[in-house]
């Protein structure tokens, strides 16, 4: 047989890789990165603009009028205490 021939422990495909892998410089950032960068950045932007404006409006308006109770539920809340309704 051939003396030429030497065996490795690695599969043929896979001979040359090591030296691809010492030659491979970094061409740039990942699409994926960018992309859930992007993605990241909108989503904490929205988070802070909320939060912000949340703020503001807690500090600037007046607080919120409660419904009026109407007579009839004035009544029922009354007989509920034990207490009787004026005029019965």
């Amino acid at each position: 047989m051939d003396d030429d021939f030497e065996f490795s422990n690695s599969p043929p495909s896979f001979q040359n890789m090591g030296d691809l892998i010492k030659d491979a410089e970094p061409k740039g950032l990942n699409p994926g990165l960018i992309v859930l960068l992007v993605i990241g950045g909108l989503l904490l932007t929205f988070l802070v603009g909320n939060y912000v404006l949340y703020s503001y409006a807690q500090k600037t308006l007046p607080p919120r009028k409660k419904k009026p109770i109407s007579k009839k539920k004035m009544k029922k809340e009354r007989l509920k205490q034990g207490v009787s309704a004026p005029g019965e």
